[in-house]
């Protein structure tokens, strides 16, 4: 009997130990970057413009030209034309080099303008996209201070003499 008590009881010290364990796991740099992004993602989908923005630097600026209040329009243009939003994130790389990091990954937008299903099988807008984003630290939290962005399969475009 006091055998079982003792393989229960060190069973469930073993549980336990893992759960604390990882509940003590904290977030890498790189996480926190990708988990901006995610948070992007979402907010996207959700067509929270303020939500967004709050993960943008108010100092943005990007090789197409755009700052952030051109982001600021693009969303709202975006997200009145259409009554869904999706986003779809792939292949998500993140790096950090002291107090900035980058952010690469592929999207995959697509956009409808009516929110019941009808059965149509494809989206009114889709577009593939290949992401660059640089971030820096602003009061302790990673925004997004660039991106740049070219459609899949064609040639970048730049703005920039």
């Amino acid at each position: 009997m006091i055998k079982r008590w003792m393989q229960a009881n060190a069973v469930f010290l073993a549980v336990l130990t893992a759960i604390l364990a990882s509940g003590c796991h904290s977030d890498t740099e790189q996480d926190k970057v990708r988990k901006v992004v995610h948070k992007v993602q979402q907010a996207a989908e959700n067509k929270e413009i303020k939500q967004v923005l709050s993960h943008l630097s108010r100092t943005y600026k990007d090789p197409q030209g755009n700052n952030h209040d051109d982001i600021k329009n693009l969303l709202r243009y975006y997200f009145f034309r259409h009554a869904k939003v999706s986003v779809y994130i792939a292949n998500l790389e993140a790096r950090v080099e002291g107090s900035h990091a980058t952010a690469a990954f592929q999207a995959v937008l697509s956009g409808r303008n009516k929110t019941e299903p009808t059965g149509d099988i494809l989206p009114e807008a889709l577009g593939a996209y290949n992401f660059d984003v640089t971030l820096a630290r602003e009061s302790g939290e990673w925004r997004i201070v660039s991106a740049k962005w070219d459609r899949s399969g064609e040639a970048p475009l730049d703005k920039t003499p």
